[in-house]
């Protein structure tokens, strides 16, 4: 008797804590079919109006999924918290390329990449903005965000998008509340603006040999090879807003690497509560933590 009392508290418990999972087609691009998982609260009301974080994922161009097995926890736990959470696909452009996107990739093919990385991010926006009304989620509170490759490319549709587009004005009432970013980087730190500066989130290695922390080559390729180019990382983005007021949370892991793209549950209670009193309730807040990675390991 016990056990099955037991048994129907799991399963209550469940069913309590699960959410409601919709999958939707954004985009169609040649051979590429774009969706996007929403999760959303099992007991979302009819006429609520939630935050959402639209997650792109990581894999060099080249691999992932919008369903990793992280990115399915974290939009879990966004949809426990009341959020709702959306992962997207987007054009594996790398995929199957014997360059890779290293330092035989050159600067142009990673120009491009980068460009159409940030167009379907952008696109996926559009869809949410579009469809908020059915997808119960308020336009006004969009957090975008990304890992390692879908940080970059998300970075670059929040920040450059005048840069990579000449049609740029059919995005231009996309406004995002805030970004999330893990291990990411710009092509050019400038074209953070006054007037696009928003609240954001950074995690990034200061060793870390793919995205740089600083400013410093992709990949830290050496100038004659063909994928040298320069991007500037999460320490000039952090040091913009700074200098613009605009709030920032930077986690810094000093001899840390490319793991600092993964997502870190040990710490969403502490960034949850930055995003909502930076990105949802406009309080100022300026934050850089710093640890080092022998810490980490012990």
């Amino acid at each position: 008797m016990k056990q099955l009392i037991l048994i129907v508290l799991l399963m209550f418990a469940f069913q309590s804590f699960s959410q409601d999972l919709e999958t939707y087609t954004y985009a169609i691009k040649g051979k590429d079919t774009l969706k996007m998982d929403v999760y959303s609260p099992k007991r979302i009301k009819k006429k609520d109006s939630l935050p959402v974080v639209l997650w792109m994922h990581g894999g060099g161009f080249s691999g992932g999924s919008r369903a990793n097995p992280d990115e399915v926890r974290l939009m879990e736990y966004l949809t426990e918290n009341g959020f709702i959470g959306i992962s997207i696909s987007y054009r594996l452009l790398r995929k199957g390329k014997p360059t890779g996107f290293g330092c035989e990739c050159t600067k142009e093919e990673k120009r491009f990449i980068f460009a159409n990385a940030a167009i379907d991010y952008l696109d996926a926006a559009n869809y949410v903005f579009n469809n908020a009304k059915q997808l119960k989620i308020d336009t006004s509170k969009i957090i975008a965000g990304g890992s390692s490759a879908g940080a970059e490319g998300m970075l670059s549709a929040v920040f450059m998008k005048d840069y990579f587009m000449a049609d740029a004005a059919r995005y231009q009432h996309l406004k995002f509340a805030g970004v999330w970013s893990l291990a990411g980087a710009l092509m050019d730190v400038n074209y953070i603006t006054k007037t696009n500066a928003i609240p954001t989130v950074m995690f990034h290695g200061t060793a870390d040999n793919l995205v740089p922390f600083g400013i410093a080559p992709h990949h830290f390729c050496k100038m004659q090879q063909p994928g040298y180019m320069i991007l500037y990382g999460s320490k000039p983005i952090t040091e913009k807003l700074d200098e613009l007021g605009t709030s920032y949370y930077l986690h810094k892991v000093i001899g840390g690497g490319h793991e600092l793209s993964s997502i870190p549950f040990d710490q969403l209670d502490t960034l949850l509560e930055f995003i909502n009193k930076t990105m949802l309730n406009s309080e100022v807040i300026q934050t850089e933590k710093i640890i080092t990675k022998s810490i980490l390991q012990k």
